[in-house]
C-alpha cells in the first residue's frame, strides 16, 4: 500500500500510536494483544530480536483478528519479509531504509514503515513504495528537523517519530505542531515481563497523552 493510500486509512484511527513490544514471548503474546486492543491500540509490532518473534506475531494475529495490524519490526532483509508474512503480519517496520525490503513488502502486499533519518531518505523509501516513515531516531530528529523535512516532503505522507516518546502531552504536541501524524512507542509503554495490569496503566496513559496533545 503507497502513502496515498496509506494516509487515508491512518486518518481513521483513533489513536495513531504503535505499540512496539521488544523482548515480548509467545507466551505473553496474546495477553499483551488483547490488553492492547483493549487500551485503543490496533498497530501492535514485535521486534524481531525478540525471543521466537514469528510465533508471537502469529499468536498476537489470530487474536487481533479484524480489529488491528500486527507486524514485525527491525526487519533487515527480504527473507524476513517473506517470514513475517507466512506467520500472518501484516506491518513491515525497519530501522533503517532498505529499498529491496520496502519492494518485497509491498509486493506481498504489506504495510511498509521504514525508518528514515534524511530528506533524501525519505523520498527514497517512497518511490520504492513505503507506506509511511518511521522517523528514527526521533531523539535525533527533533520537532525542529521534523517541520524542516516536513516543508518538503508530500502532504499526503505520513510520519511517526520512534524514539523517546513519552506519556506526555506535551512533548507529543510539539511533534504534532511540526507534522508529526503519530508515533512509534517503545520502552515507555512496553518492557519484557510487565504484567498486564501495568501495561493497561501504561497504555491508557499514553493515550491520554494523545487525546491531550491532538486537541485544537
Amino acid at each position: 500500500m503507497n502513502y496515498l493510500n496509506f494516509s487515508r486509512r491512518w486518518q481513521e484511527c483513533t489513536l495513531p500510536l504503535i505499540a512496539i513490544l521488544r523482548g515480548i514471548t509467545p507466551e505473553e503474546a496474546q495477553g499483551v494483544a488483547q490488553t492492547l486492543l483493549e487500551c485503543g491500540f490496533t498497530y501492535l509490532e514485535v521486534p524481531l530480536n525478540s525471543p521466537r518473534p514469528l510465533e508471537s506475531i502469529a499468536i498476537m494475529a489470530k487474536t487481533t483478528g479484524q480489529r488491528g495490524f500486527v507486524g514485525a519490526g527491525t526487519v533487515l532483509t527480504e527473507h524476513q519479509v517473506h517470514q513475517v508474512a507466512e506467520a500472518g503480519g501484516q506491518l513491515i517496520i525497519s530501522p533503517n531504509m532498505e529499498p529491496s525490503v520496502i519492494r518485497a513488502t509491498t509486493e506481498l502486499g504489506l504495510l511498509s514503515l521504514p525508518g528514515i533519518a534524511t530528506p533524501g531518505e525519505a523520498f527514497t523509501a517512497l518511490r520504492a513504495g513505503a507506506s509511511a516513515l518511521k522517523f528514527f531516531p526521533a531523539e535525533l530528529i527533533t520537532p525542529a528537523v521534523t517541520r524542516a523535512m516536513r516543508a518538503v516532503l508530500p502532504a499526503e505522507a505520513v510520519c511517526l517519530p520512534v524514539g523517546g516518546v513519552n506519556a506526555d502531552a506535551g512533548q507529543m504536541r510539539a511533534w504534532l505542531q511540526a507534522g508529526a501524524n503519530g508515533f512509534g512507542l517503545g520502552g515507555g509503554l512496553y518492557q519484557p515481563g510487565i504484567t498486564l495490569s501495568a501495561l493497561r496503566e501504561r497504555a491508557l496513559a499514553y493515550q491520554a497523552a494523545w487525546q491531550k496533545a491532538a486537541q485544537k
